[in-house]
């Protein structure tokens, strides 16, 4: 038996069933069980049956240090791009370090569950921390998506950190109209963390790439256990915690769609209104105006603050309750706005503000907000008007958290 293999392990009165993981010691065997943890076991104590060989298992006990995709007509195929994060790297046993080499053997090798769900095309964009990420990668990853699109691909994953996904979900969201889905996942815990998360979120994200739902799409965790994934739309996904897998949520509804993983059969299933897969033709429109500020209002802040914006294209203001600031900035962001610079007050407007010439953001994320105000700026006619209508998704009627 080799690592990747399906094996049940009895020991005692208990029986586990999961994946084959390599060991330090010849001595232990470690599995991946189905709710996603891990357990070591010493071999003189255990039996052990294989129930299903890894896909790179050669025979006569070994494995192959190299594979090659085999393409099956019958099968979607999937792009996966990486742009580094915790999602694209997998663990080297023999140092315990965690890397991120990737091509499409890379993650089917580390996540077997992936085969004979589609075909896979491998493409690296960047190999970056998120908290890195900037404009020029999303315009990077547009055009990388757009090719893959345009050569034929029925869906992409992209593999990215959890900490700045929101920000390029809705950057794409603006940038591309796709006739596929266009799927971000991430890790929210290493290959090398017995609670690891990237094998679930990386076979939902496929799953989800193979839907009808021609969206950008963030999947990710929507409990603590390896049940449920839940389906955001890319422009109002936020990351509320740092740690737990069911970190991301959709602000003011519940989320599109979800993909059932539990019981050992995926099934993915839309709840909301979307647009459908064939509905748009593919068009690429990448330029953003990197001149934009998000400056978030608190109570005592000092008008000189607004100093940021001074000479800038354009200026989300993030206020308080429903987009409050102090009433005594309302000059001063009226000469802002007399000098060239668009501001964007998210949320409802106070009194005097839409007089100092302030655009209205309605319900939109202040994240959301400042990448479309970057993509406006630089491919409208008229921004401010542009602002205004709901592009994406990314403006809701109402905001009903429950619906």
């Amino acid at each position: 038996m080799n690592p990747g293999d399906r094996v049940r392990v009895e020991r005692a009165d208990q029986s586990y069933e999961g994946v084959l993981l390599p060991s330090t010691t010849s001595d232990n065997l470690v599995v991946k069980l189905e709710g996603g943890y891990n357990i070591g076991v010493e071999r003189a104590d255990a039996d052990v049956d294989v129930l299903e060989r890894d896909v790179y298992d050669v025979g006569d006990g070994e494995t192959s240090d190299s594979s090659e995709v085999e393409f099956d007509t019958d099968l979607p195929t999937i792009s996966l791009i990486s742009t580094g994060g915790t999602i694209a790297s997998t663990v080297d046993y023999r140092t315990g370090a965690v890397t991120a080499q990737f091509d499409a053997e890379d993650v089917l090798r580390a996540v077997p569950d992936l085969a004979g769900r589609a075909n896979y095309r491998g493409r690296v964009v960047a190999n970056i921390l998120s908290e890195n990420m900037t404009p020029d990668v999303w315009q990077d990853l547009a055009a990388a998506v757009y090719e893959e699109i345009e050569a034929g691909a029925d869906g992409v994953v992209v593999m990215h950190g959890t900490d700045t996904m929101q920000f390029t979900a809705s950057a794409l969201s603006f940038m591309l109209d796709a006739p596929v889905p266009i799927v971000f996942t991430g890790s929210q815990r290493s290959a090398d963390r017995p609670s690891s998360d990237n094998v679930m979120n990386a076979v939902c994200a496929v799953e989800a790439a193979k839907s009808d739902a021609a969206e950008v799409l963030v999947c990710m965790h929507a409990t603590e256990s390896d049940d449920v994934c839940a389906l955001h739309r890319g422009t109002r996904v936020r990351k509320n915690h740092t740690s737990r897998r069911d970190a991301f949520e959709t602000v003011g509804a519940k989320p599109l769609g979800e993909v059932n993983y539990g019981g050992g059969e995926t099934e993915v299933s839309f709840r909301r209104a979307h647009d459908e897969r064939g509905e748009k033709d593919l068009d690429i429109q990448p330029e953003l105006e990197s001149e934009v500020e998000l400056l978030k209002f608190t109570p005592g802040m000092d008008e000189s603050a607004l100093d940021v914006a001074e000479g800038k294209a354009g200026l989300v203001l993030e206020g308080t309750g429903l987009g409050h600031v102090h009433s005594g900035w309302t000059d001063r962001i009226a000469e802002l706005v007399d000098s060239g610079t668009t501001v964007v007050m998210t949320s409802q407007c106070i009194w005097g503000l839409l007089d100092a010439g302030v655009v209205e953001g309605e319900d939109m994320l202040p994240g959301t907000a400042k990448v479309k105000l970057m993509w406006v700026l630089a491919n409208a006619a008229d921004p401010a008007e542009e602002m205004r209508e709901p592009l994406a998704g990314e403006i809701q009627e109402r905001s009903v958290p429950w619906e």
